[in-house]
């Protein structure tokens, strides 16, 4: 299950990190479900084939819409892909989906939401579009050409700038420096950070982290916690122990075992 990544047009790229498209087909219409813990990244996810299926910590079940906004997530879903599966994946930067939808992101927060509710027939279209094509190439640029009309190019602001250098600092950029950087008090930081992310530069950084950790492990089985908990810049074992039962919902050993057994690995390949 190989993905392809593309770089978007230049244009965009202040504010879409890649575009990434994955087809695998399947023998059996059995439901195979394997977890998809939150990351730091919000996306927009296309499914112009068979529908996925998730369940998350609520127990409950939904088949996915065609295009899905995954915008400020922080606990664990199940995944189980459709007996054609495609994804078109658009990954953005810090704070751009908030240029795209125009809201305020702790309105959609832990919670998936079906595109064209929020953005109408023009995403309907990609979804048509996309059923069209046939190659990553082609679903790429269906999904470019709707991001260049939708997101007019200006010049980052300073608050984002700050939440990108927490990204590329792996979570372990102060909060303190990121304000700076803002030209923001840390009040008005935490408030921008809300606003735009969903969630608090805190828990972002944490995001960071442990997505760091868990997508590590999918990598990696064979490394142990302990390095991965040196690795990902915690202070120590029981500060990514308290992460895992937050954004997973289970210890790391349990984590462990359930992508050993996982049907397949949903994270391994994802770039942040």
């Amino acid at each position: 299950m190989r993905p392809s990544f593309f770089t978007p047009n230049p244009a965009l790229r202040d504010y879409i990190s890649h575009i990434m498209v994955v087809e695998v087909r399947f023998d059996s219409q059995k439901l195979q479900y394997s977890p998809f813990p939150p990351t730091p990244q919000h996306a927009i996810n296309f499914y112009p084939r068979d529908a996925a299926t998730a369940y998350d910590s609520k127990g409950i079940t939904q088949k996915l819409p065609e295009s899905v906004i995954v915008g400020p997530q922080v606990t664990r879903v199940n995944v189980a892909m459709g007996m054609h599966h495609i994804i078109v994946s658009v990954a953005f930067m810090p704070g751009g989906m908030h240029r795209l939808l125009k809201i305020p992101m702790h309105e959609l927060y832990d919670e998936p939401f079906d595109a064209t509710l929020l953005l109408g027939r023009e995403i309907a279209n990609v979804n048509e579009q996309l059923r069209e094509v046939n190659t990553p190439s082609a679903m790429k640029n269906v999904v470019e050409q709707y991001l260049l009309r939708k997101l007019p190019y200006s010049p980052l602001s300073p608050w984002e700038h700050g939440m990108k250098t927490q990204l590329q600092m792996q979570g372990l950029f102060s909060i303190e420096k990121a304000a700076a950087l803002s030209c923001l008090s840390l009040r008005q930081y935490e408030r921008r950070a809300k606003e735009v992310m969903g969630y608090s530069p805190k828990v972002f950084s944490r995001l960071i982290r442990f997505s760091k950790a868990y997508r590590l492990k999918e990598s990696q089985p064979t490394l142990s916690w302990t390095y991965i908990t040196h690795a990902c810049g915690y202070f120590d074992q029981m500060h990514l122990i308290k992460d895992f039962k937050e954004f997973a919902g289970a210890l790391p050993g349990a984590i462990g075992k359930e992508i050993n057994n996982a049907p397949n690995l949903l994270q391994e390949h994802l770039r942040i």
